[in-house]
């Protein structure tokens, strides 16, 4: 890839003012879907939303695509489905308002997979109040995992660079979230482990090209070069480096979306859009912000 690309010198940063209107909108899309999301207006999951969770155990082996099946022909949606194969056992998690799901299911299964001797071993029950407790705690998860990002950058770098790398993960998360909630996608468990997912890839990414340009600080004397120059050299020196990593990670969540079973494929979506979202917000959201910040601080001696 190096060889590829060769030695570049594109002017990232002066197409900052560019990145950040579109990043606005991507952060202010976000924020309308929290906001959504807590109004109970979003497509949410049985986790935050509350349903029933019902658990199923077969005497033989089934798989999900046979459980699904039989879950459609009933007209029950959006049933989330998920196996544990080794007790040869389902997960069934259904939204409440369905009035009748469960009893349909139960008939469907011992109808179409009599064979299997299909036993329902457990219902819970999700209510709102523990739907309202999960999507805190989620919350709580999203805001610790910032807190711990801002500290860690604080600590191994400069100040500046921590809020630079904050607002460019907070600008990932917010985006993603904004449009999972276009693509009217479920906001469960699964979504939010995603996110921190993609929290954790984004500051990765940053934190190279942070190296890099804490390098250069270090090599270049006072007065030769402007901050910004520093930073577009920097950036340009790590390119090839982050589009390796980048594709590399985003062909796997590729091979996760369409080999991974519809439990994970909205996962590895949001990976895919996240790993995007990430490498561009490494170049044209955390880099910018640490030049507004620091513009006229980081090249003193």
């Amino acid at each position: 890839m190096i060889q590829i690309l060769g030695k570049t010198n594109i002017d990232f940063l002066g197409k900052r003012y560019i990145a950040f209107g579109l990043s606005c909108i991507m952060i202010i899309l976000g924020i309308f879907a929290i906001f959504q999301i807590h109004a109970g207006r979003a497509n949410l999951g049985v986790d935050f939303a509350g349903g029933l969770s019902l658990q199923i155990r077969f005497s033989q082996p089934v798989t999900l695509a046979e459980v699904r099946a039989v879950v459609d022909k009933t007209g029950v949606k959006d049933a989330d489905i998920q196996e544990l194969p080794a007790e040869r056992k389902i997960l069934i998690k259904l939204k409440k308002q369905q009035e009748g799901a469960q009893e349909a299911i139960e008939k469907a299964l011992k109808e179409i997979l009599p064979g299997k001797e299909p036993v329902i071993e457990s219902i819970t029950e999700i209510g709102p109040k523990i739907g309202e407790r999960t999507k805190r705690d989620a919350l709580l998860a999203i805001a610790a995992a910032t807190v711990g990002i801002l500290l860690y950058i604080a600590i191994r770098f400069r100040f500046h660079f921590s809020i630079g790398a904050t607002v460019a993960t907070f600008h990932d998360v917010m985006a993603v979230l904004g449009i999972f909630y276009i693509l009217n996608k479920e906001i469960n468990l699964i979504f939010i482990s995603a996110l921190l997912t993609i929290a954790g890839y984004s500051l990765t990414d940053t934190v190279v090209v942070f190296d890099r340009i804490r390098e250069n600080l270090g090599k270049v004397a006072k007065g030769t070069m402007t901050l910004e120059a520093l930073m577009n050299k920097s950036i340009n020196e790590v390119l090839s480096r982050t589009i390796v990593t980048s594709l590399t990670t985003f062909l796997s969540a590729v091979a996760l979306f369409f080999f991974g079973g519809e439990v994970l494929h909205d996962f590895a979506l949001a990976m895919m859009i996240g790993i995007v979202i990430g490498t561009y917000s490494s170049i044209f959201v955390a880099s910018p912000v640490v030049l507004l910040l620091g513009k006229h601080s980081l090249l003193k001696r």
